[in-house]
């Protein structure tokens, strides 16, 4: 038998009607009318308020709990609706844990249906990347075997060209391991100080061939002689500003030209690096630092890059508390820029200054 909150109150109502009538009837001189018309009152108020007492505070909010208890039961838990809290009703409270924990068991729902979709175009991306060095290595040492290595020109060809892809392999490894180590929080950065202006000037020298091979001119704004330091991790830093620089030779086109500008202050050192080349659509900004996204994927193929250049720089500034950020458009060029705390000079550096003056 279901109890339900008509006839809960019509129970009450009777039992409070006969009370009521039976002390009316004991009473001396109280006439037949009036306990006639107590018992119908007092059974008619009461049926009323109970009725609508119950159903407010007690069965309404049951069957709130029962049908949130069926959505969580059927994994339905976008279908709870949230409750307003209530610190007098104890069912409302109830009912207001349930929505809670609903909430929360939906966000970790969603969570875990991001990472198992990231996890799937993780590994689809690396064994996209993985399979293009290989079955070039692959391809060049089985022709060789296949009767190619007797041939001395044909075979110091196909050597360098399997070396290659197996490099390119070294590097995209060697870019996973970087990621993943600064991800768990397996590499300390070390902290020191450096001028930032005269890093800048190694990575243009390192990449100056590259540069003029792409036809693409790179220009320092700043002097030597005006030094910028920076508190942060001279190896890593190095490794952020030879990937962005890397990449705009590789993107901005023939032509092209790369200005890096490094701007200081009291307190940060703001690093500029921007090109007047082709430029990213609006809708790939978003995605560029994520690994292996290309925006032009055919010409990424002939660059050879791993495709994680972006995203280890974006991992490495994040470690120093700072932000990478972008600004571009088609066809008119591209700006990356970093902020890193600024730095007094080493003492090193600050002791030979003052000897020669």
């Amino acid at each position: 038998m279901t109890l339900n909150s008509k006839g809960l109150a019509l129970i009450l109502a009777l039992i409070i009607a006969v009370i009521t009538t039976t002390a009316l009837y004991l009473t001396p001189n109280v006439p037949d009318r009036a306990i006639f018309l107590t018992f119908i009152l007092s059974f008619i108020s009461g049926f009323s308020i109970i009725r609508v007492m119950a159903e407010l505070l007690f069965f309404k909010e049951i069957n709130n709990i029962y049908k949130a208890l069926e959505n969580v039961q059927d994994q339905k838990l976008t279908s709870i609706t949230q409750t307003k809290k209530s610190y007098f009703n104890p069912l409302k409270r109830i009912n207001q844990e349930i929505s809670s924990y609903a909430d929360r068991k939906q966000s970790e729902i969603d969570e875990l249906k991001k990472m198992a979709a990231f996890r799937r175009e993780f590994i689809a991306d690396v064994s996209h990347e993985l399979k293009t060095p290989i079955f070039s290595a692959q391809g060049f040492v089985h022709t060789l075997l296949d009767g190619a290595i007797d041939n001395e020109a044909v075979r110091e060809n196909f050597l360098k060209k399997a070396a290659k892809s197996l490099d390119r392999l070294d590097i995209l490894v060697q870019d996973l391991m970087t990621i993943t180590q600064i991800e768990k929080g397996e590499i300390n950065m070390h902290f020191e100080s450096f001028d930032l202006v005269e890093l800048s000037i190694e990575v243009m020298d390192q990449l100056e061939k590259k540069a003029h091979q792409k036809q693409v001119k790179i220009q320092l704004l700043n002097s030597k002689d005006h030094p910028a330091y920076v508190s942060a991790d001279y190896r890593r830093i190095y490794q952020v500003i030879l990937n962005l620089l890397a990449n705009a030779i590789d993107y901005a086109g023939t032509g092209a030209e790369v200005v890096i500008k490094i701007t200081t202050s009291a307190k940060k050192v703001v690093f500029e690096l921007g090109d007047n080349g082709i430029g990213i659509p609006e809708k790939d900004l978003s995605r560029i630092f994520e690994r292996f996204y290309r925006v032009d994927k055919s010409r990424s193929q002939e660059t050879g890059g791993s495709g994680l250049g972006l995203s280890i720089v974006k991992h490495i500034i994040e470690s120093h508390q700072s932000k990478i950020n972008v600004e571009s458009s088609s066809k008119k060029g591209t700006k990356f820029w970093f902020q890193l705390k600024a730095s007094a000079a080493p003492k090193s550096e600050t002791i030979i200054a003052t000897s020669t003056t």
